[in-house]
């Protein structure tokens, strides 16, 4: 009996399970973007992004595909603005006001466009602050405030609301935190002496403004809320050149400085309670505003908490180069209050020189500020 031919056996014969996911291999790489737009965060809303093409400082940058449009400009910011949309491929990385970003897809800026977030620069110096100050109190997350700022402004008002000196210590334990200049602004100096208060900062060398009211152009416009601000050229020489923070409570005054530095930026402002002494939001989200001698803004919302559970004492004595030497002789997890203290010795045999006692005192101060035990 002859034996059965084997069949020769093509293509057709070999079936292949299709891949669901699709056949395309997967790769850990992503593109480069080496065509992207550099930009610059002016403010954040809902998920959309205002960016400046360029950045403070620099030349403006044209939109690849510029077209010619008609578009309102709400922060009267010189040079191209888009609106933009974080990419996909950035995760759960935050983007924030002062943010340097690189963009792609369309940055003509014309109306109903949308551009990408690809990247984010990064940052030379970071703004943060806790919910609360300690990471077992249920709310340790740190809240990025702003980006690539050089300078914190302090607003606060001398009366009405009342100052809270703690909320001016911890605004400065943050700025020390971050790598910031801080910088005293102190308004309403119209309605009391504000040698006290300036007196208990005087130990730490903190540069300080001081505005009143009632002084200034009388040609001021009315509808600003800055109406003769005396001591408004002092302020503007302060912030020239620089990306200066303003943050304070709500009240002090910090959206009317932004109007009458800025004039035509129509930063919404506000009057104080008088049964409750406290001013309400007026300011809803953080914004970059320029300023016309040079130098930008960053007008923040008002705040009644600062948290600075994310901060190690290291980072604030850092700033007090006089009195860092001495940390040597401390002992291991020195909280540098305590009676164990190196710094005592040190600060008393003039190794931080006449003005050691004083400026411990307020380094402590400092410190001390960072328990949650503080009333706003």
């Amino acid at each position: 009996m002859t034996p059965p031919r084997r069949r020769e056996l093509d293509e057709s014969d070999i079936r292949v399970r299709p891949n669901p996911r699709g056949s395309r291999p997967r790769t850990k790489e992503r593109p480069r973007h080496d065509d992207s737009t550099p930009g610059w965060v002016l403010a954040v809303d809902r998920g959309r992004y205002t960016v400046l093409l360029g950045g403070p400082g620099e030349p403006p940058v044209e939109g690849r595909k510029r077209v010619k449009v008609q578009r309102a400009d709400p922060l009267q910011v010189p040079g191209q603005q888009v609106t933009a949309m974080k990419a996909r491929e950035l995760g759960r990385a935050g983007v924030i006001v002062g943010d340097r970003v690189a963009l792609v897809g369309d940055v003509t800026g014309a109306p109903g466009t949308l551009a990408r977030i690809v990247r984010v620069e990064d940052r030379t110096s970071l703004l943060r602050r806790s919910a609360d100050d300690s990471a077992d109190s249920g709310d340790p997350v740190e809240r990025p405030v702003v980006a690539n700022a050089d300078q914190l402004a302090v607003v606060t008002a001398l009366a009405d609301p009342e100052p809270r000196p703690r909320m001016v210590d911890r605004c400065l334990v943050a700025a020390y935190d971050a790598g910031l200049d801080p910088l005293l602004v102190l308004t309403k100096a119209d309605l009391t002496d504000p040698a006290p208060f300036l007196a208990a900062y005087a130990p730490l060398d903190v540069p300080y403004v001081v505005t009143s009211r009632g002084g200034g152009d009388a040609g001021a416009d009315d509808d600003t809320g800055a109406v003769g601000i005396e001591g408004l050229d002092d302020v503007r020489a302060r912030l020239t050149g620089r990306v200066t923070v303003l943050i304070g409570h709500s009240g002090v005054g910090k959206s009317t400085l932004v109007n009458a530095l800025a004039p035509g930026t129509a930063r919404a402002t506000g009057v104080v309670n008088d049964v409750t002494g406290r001013g309400r939001h007026t300011s809803t989200s953080a914004v970059a505003v320029p300023l016309p001698g040079g130098g930008w803004v960053v007008d923040t919302p008002g705040v009644r908490s600062f948290g600075l559970g994310h901060v190690v004492p290291d980072r604030i004595i850092a700033a007090f180069p006089d009195l860092a030497a001495g940390t040597g002789e401390c002992p291991r997890g020195c909280s540098h209050d305590e009676p164990e203290c190196g710094l005592d010795a040190f600060v008393a045999a003039g190794g931080a020189g006449p003005a050691g006692p004083a400026r411990l005192e307020s380094l402590r101060r400092l410190l001390r500020s960072r328990s949650g035990a503080d009333e706003w």
